[in-house]
């Protein structure tokens, strides 16, 4: 494989998926690639954002696979949200009432990790995500992230969670408040897709978010998350 570019076959193989299909997806402008000499080339970086959005809409058995072809030995394939978060990275409630003090205070809350090295940077690259297209689903819930993985800004890969008191303006497509929070930082691609696609499956289980909204302090967020992230089917 190329350094910098997938090929056809590459591409079909990173995503799991049939060579016909990503092809026909190619042809039809639906994924960013472009032909040289005739031949599709795709880069990684074009992909991990197209992939990101396209998550929002996938299934549970199509989450797995997302999980399946970006394993990571940095995180534990049965709990991979539970290896990165911790009693001492989820808050509730947050004490924010604004889309930047939820920003600035999800960072301060990673940070008691003592992993957070720039915390200015990773504020600024996540602001420059949400401008891009909010993080926000329709449900309350946000995944807010940089665009790129900032390995140079942190120590090790971090989940932060955080619950507001009440839902605030986030950028949700409903126009829809937005009340529960995980701030995802990861260190490369295939971690950052593999923690997206576990959190996907998570938010999607019944009745987990109205638990999570009942909960009544951190340690208590904490091991909801981490025992329904267990009884997720692999």
């Amino acid at each position: 494989m190329s350094h910098d570019w997938f090929s056809l076959d590459e591409l079909a193989q990173h995503l799991g998926r049939d060579r016909r299909e990503i092809e026909k997806l190619a042809n039809r402008g639906r994924i960013p690639g472009r032909k040289v000499s005739g031949d599709w080339q795709f880069h990684p970086t074009e992909i991990t954002h197209w992939l990101e959005q396209e998550m929002r809409e996938y299934t549970d058995k199509e989450l797995v696979l997302v999980e399946q072809t970006n394993r990571s030995v940095e995180l534990n394939p049965q709990t991979p949200v539970a290896s990165l978060l911790s009693v001492e990275t989820c808050q509730v409630p947050l004490p924010a009432r604004t889309k930047r003090s939820v920003l600035e205070t999800l960072i301060e809350v990673a940070g008691r990790t003592w992993q957070i090295w720039q915390p200015a940077v990773l504020l600024n690259a996540i602001q420059e995500r949400e401008a891009v297209l909010s993080t926000a689903f329709d449900n309350g819930v946000a995944i807010p992230h940089p665009r790129n993985p900032l390995p140079e800004a942190m120590g090790q890969s971090i989940i932060a969670f955080g619950r507001t008191e009440s839902g605030i303006p986030f950028g949700a497509p409903n126009r829809g408040l937005t009340d529960l929070f995980f701030l995802v930082l990861c260190r490369d691609s295939r971690v950052h897709l593999h923690v997206l696609a576990r959190l996907g499956r998570l938010i999607q289980q019944p009745g987990f978010l109205d638990q999570l909204r009942q909960v009544e302090d951190s340690a208590a967020a904490y091991e909801l998350i981490s025992s329904t992230e267990q009884l997720l089917p692999e």
